[in-house]
């Protein structure tokens, strides 16, 4: 017979918990250290939140209140929304984020498309050279735009596409980095999921549509959401490749409305208000998928 306190617990549970059931010593360092946790994120949330708020209170402000300093700068005396009928007025905001949310959308869409098909290729098609494409992939995921963007620049010139959407559409469809994070969802997929599509006579393609994509959310949403913040955000390419407002995004709208005299600063504040909610509401639509393929891609790493 085993040695047992005077409770009836064997000894490693009396030294968990004490001899009379109370916390032991352990449970205390976890309270503060989970305390310690939550307000290290708490303040790494308010650091991060700072400037979104600073913007977003600064947008409702008569302009000369706008950079106030020290509690000012989040209590103001009045508000107003005439900032942001003098954005659409002033900076043509309406035209701009029509513009944006075109390209967007198009490089969104066909991005999830071709990248999705590209990846499921790599990861179950085996054909000559295969590993030589995903080589040149991984390499050319360490390529920034910045490198490549002047020879770019001389092709599209000569193409004839200089200041029109699909300029800055195509060169973004296919991305080295989504390929990639497809690549590496589909790897790790049960291979008997299309043997039996396959079995009821589906195709690759129509196993991949039926099977497949459904089942692959989580990677569609992280994707949706890293590709939207990249081509909303784009500013370099959309500088190099428009020439006038017709189809300039936002990003270079509100460069250079921000040194439009006069300068309003509660107008600035917000058109960048406006710019960013579509950001917060598409990451607020994707989030759970986007959460779940994050942990997904950990939990296999």
């Amino acid at each position: 017979m085993t040695a047992q306190t005077a409770t009836g617990r064997d000894p490693a549970a009396g030294r968990r918990t004490g001899a009379t059931g109370t916390p032991g010593p352990a449970a205390p360092r976890r309270d503060w250290r989970r305390a310690l946790t939550h307000l290290g994120m708490s303040l790494l949330a308010l650091f991060f939140l700072f400037p979104l708020l600073f913007m977003f209170i600064g947008s409702f402000k008569p302009d000369g209140e706008v950079l106030n300093q020290g509690l000012g700068a989040f209590v103001p005396s009045g508000l107003t929304v005439r900032n942001y009928f003098d954005a659409f007025a002033r900076a043509q905001f309406g035209r701009l984020f029509l513009n944006s949310l075109i390209v967007s959308t198009a490089v969104v869409f066909s991005g999830l498309i071709v990248n999705s098909l590209f990846g499921y290729a790599l990861a179950r098609m085996r054909f000559h050279g295969r590993n030589l494409v995903l080589a040149i992939i991984i390499a050319l995921i360490i390529i920034p735009l910045e490198a490549i963007a002047v020879p770019l620049l001389f092709i599209v010139s000569g193409w004839g596409w200089i200041d029109t959407y699909h300029v800055q559409i195509l060169p973004f469809v296919a991305q080295p980095l989504f390929i990639y994070l497809f690549y590496t969802f589909f790897l790790d997929m049960p291979r008997e999921l299309e043997e039996a599509a396959r079995i009821d006579g589906a195709g690759p393609l129509r196993a991949f549509v039926s099977v497949i994509a459904p089942l692959a959310k989580p990677a569609y949403g992280s994707v949706a959401i890293l590709s939207f913040l990249f081509i909303w955000g784009q500013l370099l390419w959309p500088v190099m490749v428009t020439r006038g407002p017709q189809v300039r995004p936002l990003p270079l709208g509100i460069a250079e409305f921000q040194n439009l005299p006069p300068i309003q600063w509660g107008d600035i504040m917000a058109f960048a208000a406006m710019m960013i909610l579509p950001v917060l509401v598409v990451f607020v639509a994707f989030q759970r998928a986007f959460v779940r393929g994050v942990a997904s891609q950990g939990v296999k790493g």
